[in-house]
């Protein structure tokens, strides 16, 4: 039989081709069918992006259930101050979030929705998701901010389109429409 470059033979490659073919789509059907649940609702997706990002030290963020909640072409974008107090934007992709943050936690990270404003038209969705950050699940926060999710809805499932961020600080409180009503007793 002749040999096919560094393959071996014709029929060795295309039967591993094939067997490579067989678990891409298992894996690729596996993903989509523990995803339904992530991305079917917008509550949904919103609650998986809070878990993709909390956990124990030691351990990283699931990058590759995160991605699967990101459209291909998604940006992030975190607000801050500068040392100088000057307003300063850092805007990447997910692939460059992961950079940057996405190895393992050196401390716990659980960051939790404290309060939730949705505003809807058609195919997109616009999340104000009011945040509390702790080094344990529902601990004491030691931040607090306001995450700014853009949704749209391609008719099966909803992608993250965009995010941005900003945290609560001295002169920049969270605005009382944002943070849950307090009861009255």
């Amino acid at each position: 039989m002749k040999k096919h470059g560094r393959f071996g033979t014709r029929l060795y490659s295309i039967s591993k081709l094939a067997g490579h073919f067989l678990v891409v789509v298992a894996v690729a059907a596996t993903v989509n069918a523990q995803s339904k649940d992530d991305v079917g609702t917008i509550d949904g997706i919103i609650k998986a992006y809070y878990e993709v990002i909390s956990g124990p030290a030691g351990e990283a963020p699931d990058f590759e259930r995160d991605a699967s909640l990101h459209h291909s072409t998604a940006l992030i974008s975190i607000a801050s101050v500068s040392e100088q107090g000057g307003a300063r934007l850092s805007t990447m992709s997910l692939k460059g979030y992961y950079d940057r943050f996405g190895g393992p936690r050196e401390s716990g990270f659980y960051e939790w929705e404290i309060h939730r404003r949705t505003e809807r038209f058609g195919n997109i969705a616009n999340v104000w998701s009011t945040y509390a950050a702790s080094e344990k699940p529902n601990g004491e926060p030691f931040a607090r901010g306001i995450n700014n999710i853009q949704l749209f809805y391609d008719g099966e499932r909803w992608w993250i389109i965009s995010w941005i961020y900003d945290t609560e600080r001295r002169g920049n409180a969270i605005p009382e429409d944002y943070l849950p009503k307090k009861s009255v007793d």
